[in-house]
């Protein structure tokens, strides 16, 4: 069973028990439940659901597994040609990385539920 949905104008693909990394939310301490409402597709393994243009009822809660995860540091440097003038600034982009617990689709024929990862 998987599912895809959108957050942040970015769409993921998720499964239960997959972790993946989301837009910073600030309001959210570790631990705490966020349901995702904008479901596009969803499969259960014998039948799919496709959303005109998202899936009525369907939702994918996830657990906050990180409330502050940092990316990789990005490195900016701007440098003008014979002038001496040089400048460096650094950018750590805040994310936050959450846990899929489960996947409810009104009317999703479910062949066969994986175990958790």
């Amino acid at each position: 069973m998987f599912a895809v949905f959108e957050d942040g104008s970015r769409q993921y693909r998720v499964q239960p028990g997959d972790v993946l990394v989301v837009d910073y939310r600030a309001e959210l301490p570790e631990n705490q439940t966020i349901t995702f409402d904008k479901v596009l597709l969803a499969n259960g393994g014998g039948t799919s659901l496709i959303g005109k243009p998202v899936i009525e009822g369907a939702t994918i809660t996830a657990e906050v597994t990180n409330a502050d995860f940092k990316g990789p540091k990005l490195e900016i440097q701007k440098l003008r040609r014979r002038h001496a003038s040089r400048r460096h600034t650094g950018h750590r982009q805040k994310h936050t990385q959450v846990k899929i617990t489960g996947i409810n689709v009104p009317n999703l024929q479910v062949v066969e539920t994986p175990a958790a990862k």
